[in-house]
């Protein structure tokens, strides 16, 4: 049931009191109403996480080039993604891509004025050849390019985590996806408190967490909550924003997409629960939001990725700094070189 128009005027008052001046944490309680606001109230709860995001983080928007080091092939399940060797899609396995590949990407992404560059592995995680990989990559990419470097590269263990951060790994990224209760829907072959574990040895080893959500597989506004909850539980200090891409021959390949104006409200509501994390649009936005992506940005984002993703395309990095440049969005790394 949604809210009328006076409620939903109320609610938001009281969510720009609590989170503009008395400076604290929407309750579940108050996010639970918000989640329910009609459709025609979507655009000034969208003013309102932009104005807590210029709050709580400033105008700059960071953004980001990621790279797929190693594609497909992947053991796990995961009902979302082309990579995994256990459905029919076109994504067809290739080995870790050579250190010249690697380093020529990094520069397309510097080059873009971007300020962080992710190495992306299709494994359930590493083994002792891969680290030994990421162990040379890592500490070269950021001193011929200047990037921070980020890794994406499955489950870890605490040795593990701890190699990585020592080769100078600023964030390490590790979705939670969805709501544990939810999950089990989507992957059988590892668990949600496999990921969580994993988020906690990336903190413990003083690694920046990037934590990403995936929205529209099917999962119920109750279980959206749940997740804010349960990120906020694991304190992350990036969350990507996906969006259900379906991929032929995966077992979500048939699902519709999420309305345009669903997903701004989500991207708002993302904002006002974790307002001072980088929100960062991710896979997805494109086919998604469409012509409101621009909105998107003024819904609480303060971060994006550029160019292609792991396995679908993306827009050119033109056209998203010229989006950042309309809306006149600092870029975090233009505005420190120019």
């Amino acid at each position: 049931m949604t809210e009328s128009a006076g409620d939903a005027r109320a609610l938001l008052a009281a969510a720009g009191t609590a989170l503009l001046e008395e400076r604290r944490q929407l309750a579940p309680h108050e996010l639970e109403a918000l989640s329910r606001l009609a459709p025609e109230s979507v655009p000034a709860l969208a003013s309102l996480a932009h104005e807590v995001r210029l709050s709580w983080c400033g105008p700059e928007v960071e953004v980001e080039g990621i790279l797929s080091a190693k594609t497909g092939g992947c053991p796990e399940d995961c009902g979302f993604c082309s990579q995994s060797a256990r459905f029919d899609s076109p994504v067809k396995a290739t080995a870790f891509l050579d250190t010249e590949e690697v380093m020529a990407a990094a520069r397309e992404t510097a080059a873009s004025g971007a300020t962080e560059f992710c190495l992306v592995l299709a494994v359930r995680g590493p083994d002792e050849r891969i680290m030994q990989r990421l162990e040379e990559l890592v500490p070269m990419v950021g001193k011929e390019t200047g990037l921070r470097v980020a890794v994406s590269a499955g489950i870890l263990d605490g040795d593990q985590a701890e190699r990585l951060a020592v080769a100078g790994t600023h964030r390490y990224n590790h979705n939670l996806e969805t709501a544990r209760s939810f999950f089990p829907r989507v992957v059988t072959t590892h668990t949600w408190e496999e990921r969580f574990r994993t988020c906690r040895l990336v903190q413990g080893a003083g690694m920046e967490l990037c934590c990403g959500v995936l929205l529209g597989m099917g999962e119920t506004i109750a279980q959206r909550l749940e997740l804010l909850g349960q990120l906020r539980q694991v304190g992350p200090a990036e969350v990507p924003v996906n969006f259900l891409n379906p991929r032929p021959g995966t077992p979500l390949g048939r699902r519709p997409l999420l309305e345009p104006l669903e997903a701004i409200h989500w991207i708002a509501l993302f904002r006002l629960a974790l307002p001072s994390v980088l929100l960062r649009y991710a896979g997805g936005r494109e086919v998604t939001l469409r012509e409101l992506q621009a909105m998107g940005l003024t819904a609480g984002i303060n971060a994006l990725i550029v160019g292609n993703y792991l396995t679908t395309l993306g827009r050119a990095p033109e056209q998203d700094l010229q989006m950042l440049a309309d809306l006149r969005m600092p870029v975090a790394a233009l505005s420190r070189v120019l």
